[in-house]
């Protein structure tokens, strides 16, 4: 009886070993696509920062202002001026559509009748 409860020790034993020695290597393995996961992370939010400086150096107002003064002939914009602008008063809005009534219901109180 000794014998078997030794085997089955030995066993667990190994058994035990066997799980922990793949758990570990499952979990380093886990870390170490978080470590890329988070050095892509890195990498996406330098580029969106260049992306951003690189957004602002082109929306100059001056850089814009010229090139509105080069393809006038083109596009034909001008300089925007304080009196273009309005209140929110001011601002038209469109009606909302009449409904056309095409099948008309008769409602009469003739019929309701209290018992």
């Amino acid at each position: 009886m000794r014998t078997i409860l030794f085997i089955l020790s030995a066993l667990a034993v190994i058994g035990s070993g066997y799980w922990a020695y793949r758990e570990n290597y499952q979990t380093q393995d886990e870390l170490d696509r978080a470590q890329g996961l988070r050095a892509e992370i890195t990498a996406a939010r330098e580029r969106l920062a260049i992306l951003r400086a690189e957004w602002a150096y082109l929306n100059r107002p001056d850089r814009l202002r010229d090139l509105a003064a080069l393809n006038f002939d083109r596009l034909g914009l001008i300089p925007l001026r304080p009196d273009q602008f309005g209140r929110i008063d001011q601002v038209a809005y469109p009606l909302p559509p009449e409904l056309e009534i095409t099948d008309s219901v008769e409602v009469s109180s003739v019929g309701a009748s209290n018992p």
